[in-house]
Order: structure tokens, then C-alpha cells, then sequence
């Protein structure tokens, strides 16, 4: 395996970080299969937020996300130039090898990575995966992470690391996925510079394409069997989407966007 591509399998949903990811690392592994998980329903989402969150909690969260629908077409000229600076491709994944499943926890997805026996399987933006699925294949499941683990889990790492004023950590991590919510090891990690014309939507542009060398340097190490688990940044922390109102909170007193 020294001189020859790694096999790869993605599990991941068809979001544009995914197809970004893929697309980045197309050249430099040989992609055995894409494997599509779609997204679970919105009243599923909903119900087990509630119970987690409460309904207060989750009807801001909810406004927020109505809000951004307006405000990611607003940042739709930055996000455009941003993928061409970055050079990034975000065109559709090859039909003939994708595999679309309801959930990437199923009885087929561990079938087919049985069978493709593949060096390593990249992760993107799918639920957590469950340990039978995790145990299925002796191969290295390898995720990216928008935010530097552990200090920034769950999502919009890189937008609460500037509100928590912590820019120095406002990046995104490559790190092994295990049975818990972005505690795997840190294989690596990078920061991202943003400006006054960046956004909540723009941060995960920095991020994926700072994502890519660092997949592709945890991928060279699965191929010469050289991985390696660094410390990640400390205390551990599991952060949640913003709700409306605290997201117009940071962005009036601290001028994060």
C-alpha cells in the first residue's frame, strides 16, 4: 500500500461540504463507493431536540434557522467567491458510484463496507454512527469536524469561537470518529482568518477548504500506517445552534456575524 492510492469509502449526506470534500480528495484516493445518507425528518429533529433542549429553546433555534435562509441567500456572492479563491469544486458526486440510503446506521451500509474492505472511510455530516457500524471493518473512520475539538463539539465551531472571542481557536479539526459526539482522537487541526465581509455562512468555506490538506495528510498516514493522535484544545464543551435571539445578541455586542 506504500506506493499505491488508498481505497476509500464516504459516508456522508449530499450537503456541499461533502461534495467539496470528495471532489478534493477525488485525485489522490480512489473513492470505492459514496455512500448518501438522507437527512433525518424535520419533525424527528424537532422532537429529539425538544426533549434534549427544551421547547423554548428549540422554537429560537428554529427562528434562527428561518432567519439564515434569507441571510444564506444574502451571503451567497461571498460564499461563490470564496470556492473560486479557495479553488474548490462543488459539482455533484459521480452517479455510478453512489449508494443512497435512509440511514448511514443501516444493515446495507455495514454490507457494503464488508464487502469493499476499504483502507479508511471518510465521514461528513452524517448522524452519529452507530458501533456496529464502527466495528463492522478494521479501517480508520475518519471525520471532518467544523471546529477545533474538544473545546468547540457539535456544530458552528468556528462561529462560537469568535463570539466566545477565542479566534485563536476559530478552525476546523480532522479527527478519528469513536462513539461519542466529536471526541474521537485529533489527528490534525488548522484556524481559519475571516473578515468583516465573512459571515456565519461563510465560516464553513474557510473551513473546508483549510479541511482538505488535513484529510489528505490523515490519509497519507492510514496509507503508510503512521497515524497519530495529538491533544486536542481543552476544557470539552458541546455547543448547539444559536437561537434568534442570541445570535442578534452576539452579532450587536460583539460584531460577530
Amino acid at each position: 500500500m506504500e506506493n499505491s492510492k488508498l481505497k476509500v469509502v464516504m459516508l456522508c449526506v449530499n450537503g456541499q461540504s461533502s461534495r467539496i470534500m470528495y471532489h478534493g480528495l477525488a485525485h489522490h484516493v480512489v473513492f470505492e463507493r459514496i455512500i448518501l445518507e438522507n437527512k433525518p425528518s424535520l419533525m424527528h429533529m424537532i422532537g429529539r431536540r425538544v426533549r434534549k433542549l427544551g421547547i423554548l429553546k428549540v422554537s429560537g433555534q428554529l427562528l434562527f434557522l428561518v432567519f439564515n435562509k434569507i441571510f444564506y441567500r444574502i451571503s451567497r456572492v461571498r460564499i461563490d467567491q470564496l470556492i473560486c479563491d479557495y479553488k474548490l469544486n462543488d459539482t455533484s458526486f459521480p452517479n455510478d458510484i453512489v449508494n443512497k440510503l435512509d440511514s448511514i446506521n443501516s444493515k446495507e451500509t455495514i454490507c457494503l463496507l464488508k464487502n469493499l474492505k476499504p483502507d479508511a472511510v471518510v465521514v461528513n455530516g452524517t448522524r452519529i454512527l452507530s458501533k456496529d457500524v464502527l466495528l463492522s471493518i478494521d479501517a480508520p473512520f475518519i471525520n471532518t469536524h467544523m471546529g477545533i475539538t474538544l473545546r468547540y463539539r457539535g456544530v458552528h465551531g468556528g462561529y462560537w469561537a469568535l463570539v466566545s472571542g477565542d479566534s485563536g481557536n476559530c478552525g476546523v479539526t480532522v479527527h478519528l470518529v469513536d462513539h461519542g459526539i466529536d471526541t474521537g482522537g485529533v489527528l490534525y487541526q488548522d484556524t481559519i482568518s475571516v473578515d468583516c465581509s465573512d459571515n456565519f455562512n461563510t465560516y464553513p468555506i474557510h473551513q473546508i477548504a483549510k479541511a482538505i490538506p488535513l484529510m489528505k495528510a490523515a490519509l497519507n498516514d492510514v496509507r503508510k500506517k503512521q497515524l497519530s493522535i495529538r491533544q486536542g484544545a481543552l476544557p470539552s464543551r458541546l455547543w448547539y445552534h444559536p437561537t434568534l435571539l442570541e445570535y442578534l445578541k452576539h452579532y450587536m455586542r460583539n460584531g460577530v456575524k
